[in-house]
């Protein structure tokens, strides 16, 4: 008899149904089970980011360069910094590693998610690392390469919105376009005093 019950103790421990269970212990938790993004071909080997994650890239790298920028002109007193310094910092902020961003699926809907975006939903996988710093990296050379180092600097010194608005909106603008007739993202609005 010994060896039966030793053998369904063993049995049973390895199935997850402890003496607890048997005995009449507090009922088990309720479970969630959240899935990781389902990423495309494009979305997980392109070297480029997916059109339809631009605009939430586009306002990550507005969010960087921003703090990039006002912690440089902190450390000189809040006074605008030199061109050699602003181009240093713009260089800087696109190098950085961009690790604390990635992807995650709400609502079947593929999000950027990370600092300076809109905070997503708590309960949801988000995909880090990946191809996802290095495309932000390349987006961000590119938006400084296409506008300049001196527009860029300028936007910023007018606020946060105008480095959104320069980055983001017009004609080019990452935000602009809309996803498969979908609406355009609403631009932000800028505090004025």
């Amino acid at each position: 008899m010994r060896p039966a019950l030793a053998a369904w103790l063993a049995l049973s421990l390895l199935a997850g149904t402890g003496a607890e269970d048997m005995c009449g212990g507090p009922p088990a938790a309720p479970s969630h089970s959240i899935s990781a993004p389902r990423l495309s071909p494009e979305e997980r080997l392109s070297p480029h980011m997916p059109e339809s994650l631009h605009c939430d890239a586009c306002y990550a790298i507005a969010f960087q360069i921003e703090e990039q920028l006002r912690r440089a002109e902190g450390k000189v007193g809040r006074k605008a910094l030199s061109e050699s310094d602003y181009v240093e910092v713009l260089e800087r902020s696109c190098s950085q590693g961009w690790e604390s961003y990635g992807v995650q699926e709400l609502d079947g809907e593929k999000r950027l998610a990370g600092p300076g975006l809109p905070r997503q939903e708590p309960m949801s996988v988000m995909v880090m690392g990946g191809p996802w710093p290095g495309r932000l990296s390349k987006m961000c050379h590119s938006y400084v390469g296409e506008r300049g180092e001196a527009q860029i600097y300028g936007a910023h010194r007018r606020g946060p919105a105008a480095l959104r608005e320069l980055l983001c909106h017009g004609e080019k603008g990452a935000c602009t376009r809309s996803k498969a007739g979908g609406p355009v993202p609403p631009k932000a609005l800028q505090n004025e005093l």
